[in-house]
């Protein structure tokens, strides 16, 4: 978002006169804006709802996602569905977009239902939505208020916008708090890198990666970086909370330690969605033990 004369300001309802604020050209990716962000994404969602040929395309891509996570044994009957539904002319839901591609999907399902069936389909799509829709929508009151989201975001952040609360672990660098946004309620955990530690070990370069990190991942089986800010003494990482205690805690001193088969197969699977996000992000997570695998209170 840039500062245009000077200048931000929001009129009437939500819109933006005078270019007061933009997006530059050449920020303006539709990976990063529309899928990436998750405000965007589901800004981006919503305005394909108003269309029903795009809201077509969104759910084509939703039932590929789906069908990349189903087991082994569903795929395939997955796979048929998408195709009677989505690239079969005679479907009402048909999308006109993947129906070059049509063919050689049904064709490699037949042949092995594998995870990358529809991947060229998923191309396609994505390039077909960056063009004129991706424009489109930029001219749209759901782009409006997410210029809005982004205005918001450069608002500065303090410690007066938390809450502080008890200490619920301690690190290398510093101690992890509960906090809580004093405008929204919602509670977060507060990891502190003092200054002082940081500079006394070298750690300048070690703080600044584990931001850019957190900055980059965005999963529901990672932690995610919710804000920062610094005070005089510290460094202030504001993260999801996780109030289910860690894995060693729970194999170890929750009744009998270990667990059953198919709590562990959960667990498993779990852990392998978020090193695979983070794998995708050409992140390598180096420290991976049982103490730094948190549970939810679910």
């Amino acid at each position: 978002v840039e500062e245009v004369n000077g200048k931000e300001e929001v009129k009437n309802g939500g819109k933006f006169f005078d270019s007061l604020i933009s997006i530059s050209a050449w920020n303006r990716d539709y990976f990063s804006l529309c899928e990436k962000q998750p405000i965007g994404r589901l800004l981006f969602r919503l305005y394909c709802e108003t269309r029903p040929d795009l809201q077509r395309c969104i759910q084509l891509l939703d039932a590929m996602e789906d069908y990349e996570v189903s087991p082994d044994e569903k795929r395939k009957s997955r796979g048929d569905e998408i195709i009677k539904t989505f690239l079969n002319k005679q479907s009402s839901k048909c999308v006109d977009v993947a129906e070059g591609i049509a063919e050689r999907c049904k064709e490699n399902l037949e042949l092995s239902p594998c995870k990358e069936i529809f991947s060229d389909c998923c191309r396609t799509l994505h390039d077909y939505l960056s063009s004129t829709p991706f424009a489109d929508y930029q001219n749209s009151m759901y782009f409006d208020r997410f210029l809005q989201w982004k205005m918001l975001e450069r608002h500065p952040i303090t410690k007066d916008t938390f809450r502080q609360y008890r200490v619920l672990g301690k690190g290398g660098f510093g101690e992890v708090c509960a906090c809580q946004v004093r405008a929204t309620g919602k509670m977060y955990a507060c990891k502190k890198l003092e200054k002082k530690r940081i500079k006394k070990r070298k750690g300048e370069a070690m703080a600044l990666n584990e931001k850019q990190i957190l900055e980059k991942v965005n999963s529901r089986f990672v932690v995610s970086l919710a804000y920062a800010y610094e005070t005089k003494d510290a460094l202030c990482l504001v993260l999801t909370i996780m109030n289910g205690g860690d894995l060693k805690f729970h194999i170890y001193n929750m009744g009998t330690p270990g667990f059953e088969k198919e709590r562990v197969q959960f667990y498993a699977a779990e852990i392998c969605c978020g090193l695979e996000h983070l794998h995708r992000e050409s992140i390598v997570y180096r420290d991976l033990k049982p103490e730094n695998i948190l549970l939810d209170d679910n």
